[in-house]
């Protein structure tokens, strides 16, 4: 979960990926929505974001502005990066449309353990989220091969985008999906399996 830009843009300019920068960039940013400032674009409003508090407590000369939707987000980044349109927005991976259009995430003050505990002083980054296997203890003593797979098992955001994407672009069964992956990710899985 962050801040993110499409990859046209942190191409063209690098700076646009730390938020110490993104005043300088505000006017590229405004929108007839955002009243005179750079617009933050999140998506539906029942989101549970800190952007209004971050834009405020970072003095960033921006307006949170809500799309309506996840699809919104999504087909305005798509536009963004066809058309070498400005846009900054929420988003979060994995994600299936990492793997059509691999937004660049804005670097945010670090996340420490409870800069974010009082909503209306947050200033600092989303936390990061990682992938908890939990198993039972009789499955993780039955001496089973599938405990040592389970064990094993790591995938990237990018490995979870593209499965995705076969699944919610490509219209492919998650059975069909995972073949697929598992297809062309031989290494990876042989190496869970050993």
């Amino acid at each position: 979960i962050g801040w993110y830009v499409p990859p046209w843009l942190a191409k063209a300019h690098p700076d646009i990926t730390d938020w110490k920068n993104l005043n300088k960039y505000a006017a590229k940013f405004k929108t007839s929505e955002s009243g005179g400032k750079g617009q933050l674009l999140d998506g539906d409003p029942s989101f549970v974001t800190n952007d209004e508090a971050l834009v405020k407590n970072l003095d960033l000369d921006y307006k949170v502005v809500y799309a309506g939707s996840e699809t919104a987000l999504i087909q305005t980044f798509r536009k963004a990066e066809k058309n070498k349109e400005w846009v900054i927005g929420y988003f979060y991976e994995p994600q299936w449309f990492m793997s059509e259009v691999p937004l660049v995430k804005v670097k945010l003050p670090d996340y420490k353990a409870g800069c974010d505990a009082d909503a209306e002083k947050v200033a600092c980054d989303y936390p990061v989220y990682t992938l908890d296997k939990i198993v039972s203890k009789k499955f993780a003593d039955s001496g089973s091969p599938a405990y040592d797979l389970v064990k094993n098992f790591s995938w990237t955001n990018d490995d979870q985008n593209i499965v995705a994407k076969y699944i919610a672009v490509d219209k492919m069964t998650p059975e069909a999906a995972a073949k697929k992956w598992v297809e062309a990710n031989r290494l990876k899985v042989d190496a869970w399996l050993k």
